[in-house]
C-alpha cells in the first residue's frame, strides 16, 4: 500500500506504461501469503517487481512501447509465472524504446526517461523503464530483455546491477521477440546478490521456448592469478570522456587487487561480430518480428525505429547465410582470444549523453 502511495505521489514520471491496480497486486500477496502459511517454498515471498512493457501477462495489455500494436495476451510469460510462484509480487509494466530497439529511453511515445542523478542525462535504453523503477526504489527488482546491451546499458546509467544470462537461461515464451534468435531476459537489481537470487528462481528449460536449454555445470571459481582480458588501447573508445576513461581504469585496478592478473586481447572478432547486429542481417530479424504491422501501420512506429528496421526490406537470403558463415568464422576469432584469458572486462559504456 506504501508503494501505491509513492506511485500515486509521483504522477506520470515516464517509468511506467501500465500500472496493475493495487487489488491485483493485494490478491498476489493475499494468494501468496495462503501458499506460504502451507509450507510453500517462496523464496521471493512478498517481494515487488516490475517488467518491461514487451513481456506478456494474461489480461493486461503489452504494448512495446507502441500504443497501436498493443494486444492482450492470454498467457502469462514463463519467466513472469515463475517469479510469482516463488511470492513475488508483479506491480506494472515499464516504458521501453520502442520495439526494444535502441540503447537511450528516449524513443517512446510514453516518454522520455532520465538517470536517475539527473535529468538532463538519458536513462538508457531499451529497459529504461525498469531500470529507473530500481534505481528510484519503486520495486526490490524488475526484467527487461537485453539482445545488445538493453539490459546492462540503463543499470550503468542508473548505479544498479544489469545481468544478461546467456541464451536460454531464461525463457523468452510470452516475450515480444526484438532478434529471437539472441533475446535474453535481462534482471535488474540493486545488487549483484538480488540478481542471482531471482536468476536462480526464474531459470530452466520451458517446452514453450524453442531456445530453452537447461543450465550447464557452474565453472570453478576463480583464483588467484585469474587472467582478466583487456582491449589494446587503440581498441579503447570512450568518445573523448577522460572520467570515464579513469574509472574504467580505476576498475581494472580493483580486479588487479582481488589477485587478477591484466591481460592484452584483440577485441577485433568482438566487435565485428557486434556490429552485424545493427548491419547485418539480423536487423532482417527484427523486422520479421514486427510481421506486417510494419507495413500497415508504418506511420504508427517512431521514425528512429522505423529507419533502422526499414532498410532490411531488400535483405536477400543468399546476404543472409553469408553473414551467418561470418559469424561462425567471428566466433573461432573469439575463441582463440578467450583461450588466453578468465574473464573478460570492458567498459559496459564508453560514456554517457545528454537528451
Amino acid at each position: 500500500r506504501e508503494l501505491y502511495v509513492t506511485l500515486a505521489r509521483r504522477g506520470n514520471d515516464h517509468v511506467w506504461i501500465h500500472v496493475l491496480p493495487i487489488e491485483d497486486a493485494l490478491r498476489q500477496l493475499e494468494d501468496a501469503e495462503g501458499r506460504h502459511r502451507t509450507g510453500a517454498a517462496l523464496p521471493l515471498f512478498g517481494v515487488p517487481f516490475a517488467i518491461k512493457d514487451n513481456i506478456d501477462v494474461a489480461g493486461h495489455p503489452t504494448t512495446a512501447g507502441c500504443p497501436a500494436f498493443a494486444y492482450k495476451p492470454e498467457v502469462t510469460a514463463t519467466v513472469v509465472r515463475r517469479l510469482r510462484e516463488a511470492g513475488a509480487i508483479l506491480v506494472g509494466k515499464t516504458n521501453l524504446d520502442q520495439f526494444a530497439t535502441g540503447l537511450t529511453g528516449a524513443r517512446s511515445p510514453y516518454g522520455a526517461l532520465s538517470s536517475v542523478f539527473d535529468p538532463e542525462y538519458i536513462a538508457g535504453g531499451s529497459s529504461s523503464g525498469s531500470a529507473v523503477a530500481v534505481a528510484a526504489r519503486l520495486v526490490a527488482f524488475a526484467l527487461g530483455t537485453d539482445t545488445a546491451g538493453s539490459g546492462r546499458v540503463p543499470a550503468a546509467f542508473n548505479g544498479i546491477a544489469g545481468l544478461k544470462p546467456t541464451r536460454g537461461l531464461l525463457s523468452t515464451a510470452g516475450v515480444m521477440p526484438a532478434c529471437r534468435s539472441l533475446d535474453c531476459v535481462s534482471i535488474l537489481a540493486r545488487t549483484v546478490e538480488d540478481a542471482a537470487r531471482v536468476l536462480d528462481v526464474a531459470r530452466g528449460p520451458d517446452a514453450a521456448d524453442p531456445y530453452s536449454r537447461a543450465p550447464a555445470a557452474p565453472p570453478a571459481p576463480l583464483g588467484v592469478g585469474f587472467r582478466f582480458g583487456v582491449p589494446a588501447a587503440p581498441q579503447l573508445e570512450f568518445f573523448g570522456d577522460e572520467a570515464a576513461a579513469r574509472l574504467y581504469e580505476r576498475g581494472l585496478e580493483r580486479l588487479e587487487s582481488l589477485g587478477g592478473r591484466r591481460v592484452t586481447i584483440d577485441l577485433a572478432p568482438f566487435r565485428a561480430a557486434g556490429d552485424l547486429l545493427y548491419s547485418g542481417p539480423w536487423l532482417a530479424e527484427r523486422l520479421a518480428a514486427l510481421g506486417s504491422f510494419f507495413d500497415a501501420l508504418p506511420e504508427e512506429i517512431h521514425p528512429v525505429e522505423r529507419a533502422i528496421v526499414g532498410r532490411e526490406t531488400a535483405r536477400t537470403a543468399v546476404e543472409v547465410f553469408a553473414e551467418m558463415y561470418r559469424l561462425e568464422d567471428l566466433r573461432r576469432q573469439a575463441a582463440a582470444q578467450w583461450a588466453g584469458m578468465d574473464v573478460l572486462a570492458l567498459p559496459t559504456t564508453g560514456t554517457i549523453y545528454r537528451h
